[in-house]
């Protein structure tokens, strides 16, 4: 099918990703300061890839990631559990005042004309004090992994989480598992961090010479990478030629990277968007249609893309079908609360296909 080379053999886990836990505080469409109670979804950019491909497709999924032993810690664990998600676990103990911490993400929806707003505390949080030396990935890859997952936002969230990114993705490659990156790329965390944005690209393209399969956008693939491109904030955001314009540079510079791919989204208002996707692999390029999306909660949205893009290519799906299947599973996260899928593979593959949005009976 393709330049990639995802094993067949017996394997354990599919998948599996290497992130933070965090759970998540939402209000629903209510401001925070008007707020007098919250859903929780436990979260996480590389998890959620991880929840997505066991609960809706059906695949084996684990997820590498610090744990603190306390009541937040309990409450997270259950939700992995219940997803159907193997833990990997480095444990922490907290001092009962401080920490370490299982960050809190606080996310009102917005709606309309008023935005969605995000804000964080990430304080002494045990994902973040994570270092090469602390996993052991002998038990994490030894009964065999399919495909192995990172991301931007992991690589920005402590000291030496990036290196923990090589290290991972090293050894995956060693164990003959497909390594992916999602670039995320968040300049106000890299300058939180020694070395800053300089960093950031440093340690990007660092991970990017272990990589099988790159996720980001044009804006992701200049910023986090370093590569030189047109002015992102001029062009259309869902033409896709400025991004298979890129890909010529990432090529020359990564020419063991096989695949890229990602979301085109265009913002109307908060619950009007206009969504489409690209993917290139191995010289060829796909393109899906644009859906015209009713937005109930965005946050998710761009992991339930890439969860369905990688569940196609592990499926043995043609490219273009692979792409419509991550399409679709992300136009469908957005129409959940919470950030993990609650979608069934019949009603992704109905949607990739063309289905509507007519009552099912």
């Amino acid at each position: 099918m393709s330049g990639l080379s995802v094993r067949t053999d017996d394997c354990e886990l599919d998948f599996v990703s290497l992130g933070a836990l965090v759970h998540r505080l939402d209000p629903g469409i209510t401001p925070f300061r008007k707020a007098t109670n919250f859903a929780v979804h436990v979260s996480g950019g590389e998890y959620n890839c991880a929840a997505n491909l066991a609960s809706c497709f059906g695949l084996n999924t684990g997820i590498v990631t610090a744990m603190v032993d306390n009541g937040v810690g309990e409450l997270i664990q259950t939700q992995v559990r219940q997803m159907g998600v193997k833990p990997f676990y480095k444990h922490f103990q907290h001092d009962g005042v401080r920490g370490p911490n299982m960050a809190a993400v606080y996310s009102d929806r917005g709606h309309g004309a008023r935005a969605p707003v995000v804000f964080y505390n990430r304080a002494n949080e045990a994902a973040a004090m994570l270092k090469p030396g602390d996993i052991d990935w002998k038990n994490v890859f030894d009964r065999g992994v399919r495909w192995f997952h990172s991301g931007g936002i992991y690589a920005a969230l402590g000291e030496h989480t990036s290196d923990l990114i090589v290290e991972g993705v090293t050894k995956a490659k060693e164990a003959g598992a497909i390594a992916s990156f999602d670039l995320n790329y968040r300049a106000k965390l890299w300058k939180t961090l020694p070395g800053g944005e300089a960093h950031g690209i440093e340690m990007n393209r660092e991970i990017a010479k272990h990589l099988d399969v790159l996720i980001g956008n044009e804006e992701d693939l200049q910023k986090g990478l370093g590569l030189k491109g047109q002015d992102v904030e001029k062009k259309g955001k869902l033409d896709p030629n400025a991004f298979f314009g890129m890909i010529e540079q990432v090529k020359a510079e990564y020419p063991n990277i096989k695949m890229v791919a990602t979301t085109l989204r265009e913002v109307h208002s908060t619950s009007r968007h206009s969504w489409s996707a690209v993917l290139w692999l191995d010289g060829e390029r796909y393109t899906c249609p644009t859906m015209e999306l009713d937005v109930i909660d965005r946050i998710g949205g761009g992991d339930g893309f890439a969860s369905g893009l990688i569940y196609g290519m592990l499926s043995g799906q043609e490219p273009e079908q692979a792409l419509r299947l991550g399409w679709a599973h992300g136009a469908l996260l957005t129409t959940y609360p919470g950030d993990v899928s609650q979608a069934t593979l019949a009603e992704v593959e109905a949607l990739a296909e063309g289905g509507s949005a007519r009552v099912q009976r």
